[in-house]
């Protein structure tokens, strides 16, 4: 089957990129982008969607893959001195936010620092501790997670291993080299062990000292095991379990799925473990529909700024609006936890209630409560004659789902009826979403060629997609896209461009090109998001890494009707971006 998308629609619910820093103000940078990322939709475009299993002591020795193109060698003395300044500076950084337990900004700049360096090893080995830290930490906070953890018996879990195992030999774009997830599923259990929350849910009674001689040794003691095969692994993980139990008293199910995540969770950006609720979220998100309030939010200072209300929803009915501040839900401020743990505490049961703290543009308080229920989630957004007498159309298109091709057509006929000449599309902060929804809309406009192509280590990932000249668009077109226009959004902006169909306005896209599956465990309520392939715009350039270049390169703005930093909506008038491209489309009009 064609596939999909997702990493968690977050319209109250539950990943970008930093540029080497020098301080505290751009860490936190970092950190409110990949929060706002989890907050919004961080959509990943997936393909070859299957349901159905069948379908640092340790990184002292660890595997350093090559991490994009090479950068050019400095040339003289003064050029490495100055490299080796900056991979020093690039290093000190990332300790003092580890230090600070700051995972997530430490993720953001390792990730922008192995961009710089490809090939430094200590970078990326810190890189892959931060993803492990940030990992233990946010499963122990997944109730859902948890519930598994005490229902799975070992076997169910070793079970899970070997069906996660073969997933990966038969799926991954990469060739899986067995001794290197079994060197990270060892430094996730020690990561783990050394994980403040872990060891007070899963070892209260345990003294440090028994668990940190464990931790120390536990790769020394199974180095010598062969790692030929997925199924040497499971023996291997079923010792561990076993030496676990008897020397700490740890749950073998708590062992086992710390492999679990560990031979996942460092494969690359997008692979990862999905918890029971982190799945059914995803297939909501998919569907375009989830219970919760019906607001888009951003992490703020203090609290969580709602960015937009979902019409008819539960939120617009309590006279939520957007530029409001959420400080408090229940009896949790704002100002005390992480953004991403308070914005947990929106999600519940259909029909439950939960209590907010807001506080309007004006500065004005209030208490409210609103019941949770299922929102049917639009994608097509702001639909509208953006200049009256030039005739061109508008609408923003916030993410690619099931339901995003009928909603485009819908808005086209909107415009249509009255009387659009020109049509600007805006694909900024639009994370991705369904590949086929992807290529679906790009062939509304594009008459013939190529729209994309992906390729993957197993042939079955091998697709390519053209356009078919029925039913086309063939009004002058603009597509706005910014930095955090990712996946999905560069298929329909690299088609658009690579086929001469329209003007491409804003900044460079965030460059996300490849393709996820989404695999529903067999052996337990798990899944598994799972890199499947790359994908490449018409011309055979690849988007990994590069994204889309745009025609007219304009210094991202604010997005008109979405608020700003104090709440307040933006102007039409005050979107550079978007004047620029009515300009160019009336200029070329004449």
């Amino acid at each position: 089957m064609d596939l999909l998308t997702t990493i968690n629609r977050c319209f109250a619910f539950n990943q970008q990129t930093l540029q080497l820093n020098d301080g505290k103000a751009i860490a936190k940078h970092a950190r409110q982008r990949r929060v706002a990322g989890r907050l919004r939709t961080f959509a990943l475009v997936f393909g070859a969607f299957a349901v159905g299993g069948s379908s640092m002591p340790a990184f002292a020795q660890g595997y350093v893959p090559s991490r994009g193109p090479a950068v050019s060698a400095p040339t003289n003395d003064a050029e490495r001195k100055l490299e080796e300044q900056e991979r020093a500076r690039a290093l000190a950084d990332g300790i003092e936010l580890e230090d600070a337990g700051q995972w997530s900004d430490a993720i953001d700049h390792y990730e922008a620092a192995t961009r710089r360096f490809p090939q430094d090893r200590i970078l990326y080995q810190r890189l892959l501790i931060s993803r492990l830290r940030f990992d233990v930490n946010r499963r122990y906070q997944d109730q859902t997670y948890q519930r598994s953890l005490r229902d799975m018996t070992t076997s169910q879990s070793l079970d899970l291993y070997s069906e996660i195992l073969a997933n990966l030999q038969t799926h991954y774009v990469d060739t899986i080299e067995w001794s290197r997830v079994l060197l990270h599923g060892t430094a996730a259990l020690e990561t783990a062990l050394d994980d403040e929350t872990f060891v007070q849910t899963m070892l209260p009674n345990t003294s440090p000292e028994q668990i940190e001689k464990f931790r120390m040794e536990i790769h020394h003691r199974i180095s010598q095991r062969s790692t030929q095969s997925r199924f040497d692994l499971r023996a291997t993980v079923s010792q561990v379990a076993s030496m676990a139990q008897q020397e700490l008293g740890l749950s073998g199910t708590a062992t086992v799925l710390e492999f679990v995540s560990g031979a996942v969770s460092t494969l690359d950006t997008y692979t990862r473990l999905l918890s029971p609720g982190q799945l059914d979220d995803m297939f909501s998100t998919i569907d375009g529909n989830f219970v919760g309030l019906g607001v888009e939010l951003k992490p703020g200072e203090d609290c969580l700024k709602i960015l937009s209300v979902i019409p008819g929803g539960p939120a617009d009915e309590a006279g939520i609006v957007a530029g409001d501040r959420i400080m408090g839900v229940d009896a949790t401020s704002a100002a005390d936890r992480d953004p991403d743990y308070v914005a947990d505490l929106l999600r519940g049961p259909e029909g439950s209630t939960v209590a907010l703290q807001i506080v309007s543009v004006d500065q004005s308080p209030r208490s409210i409560h609103v019941a949770r229920r299922r929102v049917d989630v639009p994608c097509v957004e702001n639909v509208h004659m953006v200049d009256a007498e030039a005739k061109t159309g508008y609408f923003r298109l916030t993410n690619f789902q099931k339901s995003t091709p009928a909603e485009v057509e819908q808005a086209l006929w909107t415009l249509s009826r009255q009387g659009m000449r020109s049509l600007i599309i805006d694909l900024r902060d639009n994370p991705g979403g369904l590949l086929p929804a992807s290529v679906e809309v790009a062939d509304r406009f594009i008459e013939s060629g190529r729209i994309l192509t992906t390729r993957g280590r197993n042939a079955r990932e091998n697709f390519d997609y053209s356009a078919h000249r029925a039913n086309t668009w063939n009004v002058p077109l603009a597509v706005l896209i910014d930095r955090n226009s990712a996946s999905a959004s560069e298929i329909f902006s690299g088609a658009i461009r690579d086929s001469n169909r329209g003007t491409i306005v804003g900044e460079k896209s965030y460059g996300k090109g490849s393709v996820q599956g989404i695999f529903r465990m067999q052996a337990a309520q798990f899944g598994l998001c799972l890199t499947t392939a790359k994908f490449y715009s018409p011309s055979g350039r690849a988007i990994s890494e590069n994204g889309v270049e745009p025609h007219l390169s304009v210094p991202p703005t604010y997005i008109a009707a979405r608020p700003d930093e104090n709440g307040r909506l933006v102007t039409e008038l005050e979107d550079d971006v978007l004047q620029h491209a009515i300009e160019h489309l009336a200029q070329s009009a004449n």
